[in-house]
């Protein structure tokens, strides 16, 4: 039986990501971007410290997708010291992929999420958050 999260914080980068692979001044202008869009949403508290977190990405594509494993340390990089105070907090990282095209039940989603998806552009969608149990993913 899944036990639900405490949810931190959420926010959409209404932009398609950029990959770890691209040149060096692509990443960090995007981690600017990632961090500005963070920091519009982000209630101004401290980082958090402490505690575990888990990372959650929604990429949602059009086409040509850039692998998820590829965007994850540029997002999780770009929440240092607006977020959380340091990544090595971040216990536990899902990262999924779905066209914009897809089917999706709105009612199970977010308010952030469901924005990206009636945009119907490419984004993604971040979630900070407590960790489930190791066992629940067992």
């Amino acid at each position: 039986m899944e036990t639900q999260s405490t949810v931190y914080f959420d926010f959409l980068i209404p932009k398609r990501p950029v990959s770890l692979q691209a040149k060096r001044p692509s990443l960090q202008a995007w981690k600017a971007y990632v961090r500005s869009e963070a920091a519009k949403t982000w209630s101004g508290n401290p980082p958090y410290a402490g505690i575990e977190i888990q990372l959650t990405l929604v990429y949602l594509y059009e086409s040509d997708p850039v692998d998820t494993d590829n965007i994850i340390k540029l997002i999780q990089d770009a929440l240092i010291g607006l977020i959380y105070d340091d990544d090595a907090l971040i216990t536990n990282v899902e990262s999924h992929r779905r066209s914009v095209n897809g089917t999706f039940d709105l009612t199970r989603c977010p308010p952030g999420l469901i924005a990206g998806i009636v945009a119907k552009e490419e984004c993604v969608f971040v979630r900070v958050c407590t960790p489930r149990s190791l066992e629940e993913y067992l």
